[in-house]
């Protein structure tokens, strides 16, 4: 188990900076609405976190957030989603969350293990996945290997299904040059925000203390995308910075997604169908194995 392991020792630029982040994290948690358990899952990836919340007998929803993020991300949807579902909320490992800063190579299968560890432990044999950004693309590399263990699939501006914008890079290294203002620029620009939007504010605090991914996203071919047979939904910004929105709607709809293309919209999405897409799956029995 510990010899495969990628290990990055250094997702944060400092210890300073990951206790700050950490603190963030607790606050945010004890902030949390609504009664929750806090459970450490071992896997082979190492330790992952997890918050469960909702009834005990309710569908299980897994949800996924995105790069630089973790499970507080979803605070603000759990009373209407706690209304439905028993709702775990995973932090994703290598992500500033209080999961094992474990990055296995994107190519390989051990998201989908790492996942099957998962749900294991909290004995959910099929579950539906609601999810963010780089949480989109661990979930859609989950349902192409075990399509039998996804019950529905609500993605919001999913990434792995289009090329990623080179020239939000080029600009956003140009931005960094002008210092502080510039950096807030560019991280507005890149989400889609207003400069002074509470969102932008936590993204500069998180870009300054953690070391995002680097290189590109493998990108799922169409043998993988037919492989989708569960019910799937998918949000997408026309106007995102980041990823090649269209691309993403065009070859989703192909593999049978329904697709909501938002017009004026960016790589955040503040609102979307998902909560009516998954309630209507779990009423038509998708989430029977």
């Amino acid at each position: 188990m510990g010899n495969d392991r990628v290990l990055c020792l250094t997702i944060y630029k400092s210890e300073a900076g990951a206790r700050l982040l950490r603190e963030r994290y607790l606050e945010a948690l004890r902030a949390w609405p609504g009664a929750r358990e806090e459970v450490r899952v071992p896997t082979p990836e190492g330790e992952t976190f997890v918050v469960v919340a909702g009834p005990a007998g309710a569908p299980p929803l897994v949800l996924l957030h995105g790069s630089g993020s973790n499970a507080a991300e979803w605070a603000p949807r759990i009373p209407a989603l706690t209304g439905r579902f028993r709702v775990h909320a995973v932090d994703i490992i290598g992500e500033p969350g209080l999961s094992a800063e474990t990055r296995p190579p994107l190519g390989s299968d051990r998201y989908a293990r790492w996942l099957d560890a998962v749900l294991d432990h909290f004995g959910v044999p099929r579950a539906a996945f609601l999810t963010s950004s780089f949480g989109g693309w661990v979930a859609l590399d989950y349902a192409t290997r075990r399509p039998e263990r996804v019950a529905a699939l609500a993605l919001r501006c999913p990434i792995g299904l289009g090329p990623m914008k080179k020239g939000f890079v080029v600009k956003a290294v140009l931005l960094s040059l002008l210092g502080e203002k510039g950096r807030r620029k560019s991280v507005a620009g890149t989400i889609g925000e207003p400069e002074t939007s509470p969102i932008v504010e936590h993204q500069l605090l998180v870009s300054a203390h953690y070391r995002y991914r680097t290189g590109p996203f493998p990108v799922f071919g169409d043998a993988a995308l037919s492989r989708l047979t569960m019910p799937v939904y998918a949000v997408a910004g026309a106007d995102d910075a980041m990823v090649d929105s269209a691309t993403t709607k065009r070859r989703l709809e192909a593999a049978g997604a329904v697709v909501d293309f938002m017009p004026g919209t960016g790589h955040y999405i503040p609102g979307s169908r998902d909560l009516e897409f998954l309630t209507d799956a779990a009423a038509n029995g998708d989430f029977t194995a």
